[in-house]
């Protein structure tokens, strides 16, 4: 590998400066033994997407157990994701699983959408966690211990297995988006720019699940073939009701409230 300072600008790669890719206990252990007793890990999926909510799951498992072959869900096949999916859901402390919408991540950016959607799947755990173990991010508002590390769904497996949780709940939305609006292909890259969902905005213009603050959805009108009354919701980014957004605002807000007060 490059190494300015190294002889001839170059490294030898040692084994443990390959990339973590099987997640162990090692960071849970720590905390465990500083006297957290229920320590959750939490990961996000979605963050790029073109179309759909932004998805997080919190999952605290039981001590030093772990389903086979648990990695970072982007490195996994989906008959694996759905298995570990099972198998974690059946065993884990507690799981919780959270969307923010569309319609929310054009109003407040996609960043403070995820981390509105890690607060909420923390706050919604039935077990109130004592540590969080996040990748990448701090929660603000979640007044426990928060320990980040950077590829935390590599090295953490309960930020792991919260990657397979969130991407399995995702990917099956997503399904179901497919399904209400065709011509996407949305069931094959669950709302990622892939070529065949370019095409579909091309031909079709927006659907109401676009986030219209995206660059490429930006720039697009909103086209007559979904009609209002047909899905029974006004287009992606308006309102039926002049005052709908500031009482759907006024709504979201309490939730928001009402989740940190659960975790102080």
């Amino acid at each position: 590998m490059f190494a300015a300072a190294a002889a001839g600008g170059r490294r030898q790669v040692e084994p443990w400066h390959k990339a973590r890719l099987d997640p162990d206990f090692v960071e849970e252990r720590v905390l465990w033994e500083r006297g957290y007793r229920h320590v959750a890990g939490i990961d996000e999926v979605g963050r790029g997407c073109l179309a759909g909510p932004v998805t997080a799951a919190a999952v605290i498992l039981p001590p030093d157990w772990q389903p086979r072959g648990l990695r970072d869900s982007k490195l996994l096949k989906p008959e694996e994701r759905r298995r570990l999916d099972a198998e974690i859901r059946a065993h884990a402390v507690a799981w919780s699983i959270a969307f923010v919408s569309p319609e929310l991540i054009d109003r407040i950016n996609i960043l403070q959408a995820t981390l509105l959607a890690q607060t909420l799947a923390a706050a919604r755990l039935s077990i109130r966690p004592d540590a969080l173990l996040l990748d990448a991010v701090i929660l603000p508002e979640v007044p426990v211990y928060q320990r980040v590390l950077v590829s935390a769904d590599r090295l953490c497996a309960s930020v792991a297995a919260a990657s397979v949780v969130a991407k399995v709940a995702r990917d099956s939305l997503m399904e179901e988006m497919d399904a209400l609006y065709p011509g996407y292909d949305l069931a094959s890259n669950k709302g990622y720019a892939a070529p065949e969902h370019r095409a579909g905005l091309e031909a079709l213009g927006l659907s109401p699940i676009h986030r219209i603050s995206f660059a490429p959805c930006r720039d697009r009108q909103q086209m007559s073939l979904w009609e209002n009354e047909a899905i029974g919701q006004p287009p992606c980014g308006e309102s039926a009701d002049p005052g709908a957004d500031a009482a759907t605002e006024d709504a979201e807000e309490p939730d928001l409230l009402e989740a940190v007060e659960l975790l102080g």
